[in-house]
């Protein structure tokens, strides 16, 4: 199993928009094969001191993968390129993380 951390960066004021669009495509990510955990979550106000400052236009979508394989099959999906498309001038820039279980 492989989990990917991917942070989504928001032009500002864009959020709730970009969060309803890919919303409407977990559905259709759920049931590609190997999908094990597809979600979308915002900063927390915890109080932590430890917790940095909050990110009000940041998006980190949680996921969990039975394989790389897997991983790459999903971002080929036709439904994910009409999801790029969608939110192509929502977002200002992204990063992922790979990581695998210690």
């Amino acid at each position: 199993m492989i989990h990917v951390l991917a942070t989504i960066n928001i032009n500002p004021g864009k959020r709730d928009e970009f969060v309803n669009i890919f919303k409407a495509n977990v559905p259709n990510v759920l049931a590609e094969d190997g999908c094990i955990r597809y979600e979308p979550t915002i900063d927390f106000p915890s109080g932590f001191d430890r917790q940095p400052p909050l990110r009000g236009n940041t998006v980190v979508i949680i996921e969990a993968w039975e394989s790389i394989d897997h991983l790459k099959a999903h971002l080929a999906a036709p439904h994910m390129a009409t999801y790029r498309e969608q939110v192509k001038d929502l977002v200002a820039g992204s990063e992922l993380q790979i990581l695998q279980p210690a």
